[in-house]
């Protein structure tokens, strides 16, 4: 009996890619793989990815790509969650963070379809979250990349749209001016696998399942995609001096000495700043003192609360480029 041909559906953000250039190169790398002609299925403004990823499910896709931003790779990835069909890149956003994290090619689209179709699969942890209104009504999500509160969801909220549109992520440089002009300062409670309450003013939490972000900033560096656990940063810095301190952890330490033999030499052992805490857990409960922004992967998701986050491990396949 002769095998059944595969088949792959896309899912497509119209706004982020060229329609005739991507259909091309679909046709082409169907035919090196051996594929059957992909499904595809663009989002909406009203739905920017689940219900065409579940329509990719019930048609019996056998890979799913997401070409799309960050916002559009969370959305498909959260309906292929435990699914067992895999989750393939084509990175056509400003950040691509998932992609970053797993050192796929960017702007290589014959490179990705390469990997959609003939790739290698590789199971990655997904982050849950339930986060809590003022109300008490709950919302849950999952993620890929990082959750945050504080000036990090208050940067990505006061962006120009239309500057990041043009200019990228250089858009948030005029954010973090707006934003730092503010003390922000959060009281909040945390509970971290359920080892006891902790009390804490804080100007930013963050719970990352991965640790880069773009412009080569390596915020949390001991963070595994595949872990089965977060790896959280707490920053609260004391003026001037503490976001130097910060400044000097991420960009110099982090971003520079870290990545080389010689430069980890020359750090020594690793040493905490009092301005940025490290913790590292598979559940984290946060109660906040009044609601605040709260973003996921970039996108921001309201103001809660509360919020209870968790690893499902290794609950999500991707495929990344054959090794073989």
């Amino acid at each position: 009996m002769p095998e059944q041909t595969r088949t792959a559906a896309i899912i497509v953000n119209p706004v982020k890619v060229d329609e005739p250039a991507l259909r091309e190169a679909l046709a082409a790398a169907e035919q090196r793989h051996g594929w059957g002609e992909t499904m595809w299925i663009e989002t909406t403004e009203d739905d920017p990815g689940a219900g065409q990823a579940r329509e990719a499910l019930d048609r019996g896709a056998d890979v799913v790509i997401a070409a799309g931003g960050d916002g559009t790779v969370r959305t498909v990835a959260e309906a292929l969650q435990g699914t067992g069909v895999p989750l393939a890149l084509l990175p056509s956003g400003t950040g691509n963070l998932l992609a970053r994290n797993l050192n796929l090619t960017l702007d290589d689209v014959e490179n990705a379809l390469d990997s959609a179709f003939g790739g290698d699969d590789r199971s990655i942890d997904v982050g849950v979250v339930e986060l809590r209104d003022g109300d008490g009504r709950t919302r849950k999500h999952s993620y890929l990349v990082m959750a945050g509160v504080g000036i990090d969801a208050q940067m990505i909220a006061a962006t120009d749209d239309d500057l990041k549109a043009r200019h990228g992520w250089l858009a948030y440089v005029k954010a973090i001016g707006t934003v730092l002009r503010d003390k922000n300062e959060l009281r909040l409670r945390y509970e971290l696998d359920k080892k006891g309450v902790h009390s804490v003013r804080a100007h930013t939490v963050l719970i990352g399942n991965c640790g880069s972000l773009p412009a080569n900033i390596l915020l949390l560096p001991e963070a595994a995609v595949d872990d089965g656990e977060f790896d959280i940063v707490v920053l609260r810095p004391e003026g001037f001096i503490g976001w130097v301190q910060i400044a000097v952890k991420v960009f110099w330490e982090n971003g520079i000495l870290r990545r080389t033999t010689v430069g980890r030499r020359l750090m020594g052992a690793d040493r905490e700043v009092r301005a940025m805490n490290y913790l590292k857990g598979r559940e984290f409960v946060m109660r906040l003192n009044r609601p605040q922004e709260v973003d996921l992967d970039g996108d921001l998701f309201g103001r809660a609360s509360a919020l209870r986050t968790w690893v499902d491990p290794l609950s999500l396949i991707v495929k990344v480029p054959r090794t073989s």
